[in-house]
């Protein structure tokens, strides 16, 4: 079996892709804000005694809490504010806890109109919950691009039943919208800006990913299956009729994390997952990579999971919309410096050729119902690294192409979270 030394070799360096950490960090947003430690008080006291089928509400205002709240066990349960713009949770300065809210273990937990900011982790974190309705938030940290800032500024994890809609969120230090081993998945109309991931789903089974904006991230949208974590095969999303434009903000993740190494310009990142369908979507003056489907092994990180699937299978692009204007890839990065090498700039759809030693046939050439498929997306700019083939960093550049006939195509019967796109609104 040949082993992706390749990979290790150019993309060992993941800290070449570090985070670009300002070294004029700003203070933070505090203006205003309530700082009387019975709001702090209040709040908790409402999280704790409000009864199942009850409702939460956090007035109007600005207030700044030391500590975390949290909430568990509850079921029916709403948390609500007055509006984004009107109720805003700032942890600037947090001293207790690493969320700003967390939530645990709750049945139909509706959480709606406020903000939360500047957690000292992440500002809103869900896990182990069965019905999850995320609406109308606002997640940020004013302290603008910085290593420091929390992760995610929305992360349901290991949940079931999980429906984000018409959500904001910027400058999280890894991904905006961050859904983790979660199962039955659906985000629509949120709009994710300065991130470094602006929509990740990682590690879930049965998503829909659908009219929603990302621009002004590294990276807009990434759907990702990694190793050694509690669900493993991620499968089966549907990624529609969304908006990726000018992803090509600074990547100031933290070093040594997944999302250090995406290049600034990057749309879409289909990564080790199974069954995805990508159709529709407008792919606009991202300067690295339209969308890419690559492998585990580009990361450059060992693996250690003998149960983990780290390529890419039945992933069907179609139908979708791509536009540059620039046309020279992120240098900053080892990916970018590699397009560069080796298929003189930017590309709008990239493969990197890796198939499974144990179902590919001796032509790299993946079986019916496993394969990448690519059809109908216009005039488009095509690399293909074949890196089936490689031996090592030495070859690279005797095994690339821009053959695309070869992914000519189509899958049917990926049902994501089994929204229908010409019923959605």
């Amino acid at each position: 079996m040949r082993k992706f030394i390749f990979f290790f070799l150019i993309l060992s360096a993941v800290s070449s892709f570090q985070s670009c950490n300002s070294n004029n960090k700003k203070a933070g947003d505090t203006s205003g804000f309530e700082t009387d430690e019975k709001f702090q008080k209040e709040f908790q006291e409402k999280l704790i005694l409000v009864e199942d089928g009850g409702t939460v509400e956090f007035p109007e205002g600005k207030f700044l809490l030391k500590k975390a709240l949290s909430i568990e066990g509850k079921k029916n349960v709403t948390i609500k504010g007055a509006g984004a713009g009107k109720t805003i949770l700032s942890f600037l300065g947090q001293t207790e806890g690493a969320e700003g809210i967390l939530v645990t273990n709750c049945q139909n937990i509706n959480i709606e109109n406020f903000t939360i900011q500047d957690a000292k982790g992440d500002n809103l974190k869900l896990k182990g919950c069965d019905g999850v309705h995320i609406h109308h938030m606002n997640s940020t940290w004013t302290t603008g691009a910085d290593t420091s800032n929390g992760n995610y500024g929305y992360y349901p994890v290991e949940c079931r039943n999980v429906l984000m809609e018409y959500c904001e969120v910027s400058y999280c230090a890894d991904a905006g919208v961050y859904i983790g081993q979660s199962t039955n998945v659906t985000i629509h109309h949120c709009f994710a800006h300065h991130n470094v991931a602006g929509i990740e789903i990682e590690n879930c089974i049965n998503s829909d990913i659908y009219k929603n904006k990302a621009e002004n991230n590294a990276g807009g949208i990434l759907v990702f299956d990694l190793p050694k974590l509690f669900q493993g095969n991620g499968r089966n999303a549907k990624v529609w009729d969304n908006d990726c434009i000018e992803n090509n903000f600074q990547n100031f993740g933290k070093p040594g994390s997944i999302v250090a190494s995406i290049p600034p310009g990057s749309g879409m990142i289909i990564m080790a997952t199974d069954s995805v369908d990508i159709f529709n979507n407008r792919i606009i003056n991202n300067k690295t990579i339209g969308i890419a489907t690559v492998s585990y092994y580009m990361t450059g990180k060992k693996l250690n999971d003998t149960t983990y699937g780290p390529y890419c299978t039945s992933i069907f692009i179609h139908d979708n919309k791509f536009e540059r204007k620039l046309a020279v890839p992120d240098l900053s990065t080892d990916l970018g410096k590699l397009l560069t090498a080796t298929f003189k700039g930017s590309l709008d759809i990239f493969v990197d050729g890796s198939a499974d030693p144990k179902i590919r046939d001796k032509d790299g050439q993946l079986p019916e119902g496993k394969k990448i498929c690519i059809r109908n997306n216009g005039d488009v700019k095509f690399g293909n690294l074949n890196a089936w083939k490689t031996h090592g960093r030495e070859d690279i550049m005797n095994f690339k192409d821009n053959d695309i006939s070869k992914f000519d195509c189509s899958y049917t019967g990926i049902n994501g979270n089994n929204q229908k796109p010409e019923e959605v609104k």
